[in-house]
């Protein structure tokens, strides 16, 4: 996997008014809630790893220990988006995603993170999960083979 992987979820997101700024814009730190949602949505529909008893049953984290962001236009309340997610490295405890926000404009928003697979009773860092690697590699082999992403249709609320 590269940096230049194939898109392997997308969603359209909905900016809302809590999102946003006095200014009428989205709160620049508001777009980390909303790739977090990404993400939660990326396990649990499309890698098919509940993310909730991931995290609540399984006490298995996911924090965020690297990041960059680049804003590049601003988006305001009532406009869609749409959030494309990218894998572009799975290590033994952790993986590198790119995250797209685009608007009819053009990019608004790009992250590059790195997340690690966590004990939430010990803090520490873990190996991935088999069944989450398992997936993770899955999903990204099916991104690879097919111009087509894997899509969650609809806007969440």
């Amino acid at each position: 996997m590269t940096d230049h992987a194939p898109t392997v979820f997308e969603r359209p997101v909905r900016i809302r008014f809590a999102h946003c700024d006095p200014a009428g814009i989205v709160f620049f730190p508001q777009y980390l809630t909303l790739t977090n949602g990404l993400v939660e949505d990326w396990f649990t529909d499309a890698l098919g790893i509940d993310y909730a008893e991931m995290i609540g049953g399984r006490r298995i984290g996911l924090p965020i220990v690297k990041l960059e962001c680049e804003f590049s236009r601003p988006s305001r309340m009532g406009e869609t988006l749409s959030f494309s997610l990218s894998l572009t490295h799975v290590g033994g405890r952790s993986m590198r995603i790119r995250i797209v926000g685009e608007g009819r404009d053009g990019v608004r928003f790009s992250a590059n993170q790195v997340l690690v697979t966590t004990s939430l009773a010990t803090g520490e860092s873990i190996d991935i999960p088999e069944d989450v690697r398992t997936a993770l590699l899955k999903a990204a082999a099916a991104a690879t083979a097919s111009p087509t992403t894997i899509a969650n249709e609809g806007i969440p609320s």
